[in-house]
């Protein structure tokens, strides 16, 4: 990061020009640390500058539109929340890569930073401003990009983990929109009967691992029994929130980071954004923490919660691809997965409707890549079962998918299996 003036600037009066040169690349925070102001302010100038790029992690507003493809370029890890009109309408052009990779991407190079706009909270007594909402790579892209700009924001938490002084950035603007929120998703009979099958598993004192989605939400939902439990993950939103506030999230027994809740994101609500602000037992951490292998192997009996588009027969899983359009991610889930495998009493976990519009998301044949190889599957959670697939040949793994399939869809499936399973 630049050592600059600081200084402020009207919104009225930025001139992006200033700062954005013919061919640079600009990052930006993801979901709920997206700098609306900043980012509509770019779009708004795009045509002034020689094409420049943009590298998009989960989108939170709806600011970029497939239109404005017209002068920039859009890269990303992942084409999830808002992006995925990006994606579907093929202007998103995705780099399958493990989250856990982006930092080092980024120090390389290999991921281009030029500059990097960034929403902070207000400075507090000591004349710091807190990342609040954001760490996971957005450090990293900000020490080596060549401009930072901030948009401070009095909706943005102040948070432990990351912060900066607007004295070291190049310029910083001020803005009273209102942060996105990230409100818990809707909760269906499906969702429910998975996550009770979820909860029986989780054991007292585990420590969670969360995806994004409504199966991760109503997997916490499910928790309100448990004690104990901590949270080491690369987001949380409100059900995290809850469960702290109702005393089942206390972090006591986390073998790492005791006493405390580690996230990379804050992708909720105002509500989450209220139990965030000045709490002494949250920290966001950079990627390079809380996907970090090491790291995650000191944490007790991790459970690692994540979804998926599709699984095969075998457990090959596809969480990128749907109908041929790039929807989703490499995402964390693998690092997570392994860590969860290869920790004592750990849970590593897949979760998905068995169906989605008719169609079942338990297949003979992915339509889509591998995002996650089969030698990395552990449980398949659906609303009609688990399957535990470690240790499992190829034929026991049949016959464990098979009866997690929805039971309208097992003999196609059987029959399919003779053709496709090697």
């Amino acid at each position: 990061m630049s050592m600059a003036q600081g200084r402020q600037m009207a919104l009225a009066d930025l001139d992006l020009a200033q700062f954005i040169r013919a061919g640079d690349s600009i990052v930006w925070g993801q979901s709920a640390a997206e700098p609306l102001s900043l980012i509509q302010a770019y779009v708004a100038q795009r045509q002034r500058f020689a094409r420049t790029s943009v590298f998009l992690g989960i989108g939170g507003a709806n600011t970029l539109q497939p239109a404005h493809a017209d002068a920039i370029d859009m890269r990303g890890y992942a084409a999830g929340g808002a992006h995925r009109a990006l994606g579907m309408a093929g202007v998103l052009d995705p780099i399958p890569c493990h989250y856990s990779q982006i930092p080092q991407l980024i120090a390389s190079r290999r991921i281009a930073v030029d500059v990097v706009f960034v929403q902070v909270s207000p400075p507090n007594a000591d004349g710091d401003c807190s990342l609040g909402l954001a760490h996971d790579y957005l450090v990293t892209a900000m020490r080596h990009a060549r401009c930072v700009i901030a948009e401070v924001n009095a909706d943005v938490p102040w948070v432990a983990g990351a912060s900066l002084r607007l004295a070291d950035v190049d310029a910083w603007v001020q803005s009273d929109q209102a942060v996105v929120d990230v409100p818990a998703g809707k909760i269906g009979p499906a969702e429910e009967a998975i996550a009770q099958l979820i909860a029986s598993r989780v054991e007292d004192g585990a420590t969670l691992q969360l995806g994004i989605g409504n199966l991760p939400d109503a997997v916490l939902q499910a928790l309100q029994g448990h004690r104990d439990l901590g949270v080491h993950s690369g987001t949380i939103g409100d059900r995290v929130a809850d469960l702290v506030e109702a005393g089942v999230i206390t972090n006591a027994r986390k073998g790492i980071d005791a006493g405390t809740s580690v996230t990379g994101l804050l992708m909720g609500s105002a509500r989450t954004r209220r139990w965030a602000h000045n709490n002494p037992a949250l920290r966001i951490a950079g990627t390079d923490y809380t996907h970090n292998a090491q790291v995650l192997g000191r944490t007790h009996r991790l459970t690692a919660i994540n979804s998926a588009i599709e699984v095969d027969l075998t457990g090959q899983i596809n969480a990128e691809v749907v109908a041929g359009q790039y929807l989703g991610a490499v995402g964390g889930a693998m690092d997570f997965l392994r860590a969860a495998a290869a920790c004592d009493g750990g849970l590593p976990i897949v979760a998905l409707p068995a169906t989605a519009r008719g169609q079942s998301r338990i297949v003979a044949q992915l339509s889509g890549p591998v995002s996650t190889p089969r030698a990395d599957a552990g449980l398949i959670v659906t609303e009609h079962g688990i399957a535990d697939l470690r240790g499992l040949s190829l034929g026991q793994r049949l016959r464990a998918m098979l009866a997690i399939a929805a039971p309208e869809h097992r003999d196609l499936l059987a029959a399919q299996a003779r053709q496709h399973l090697n």
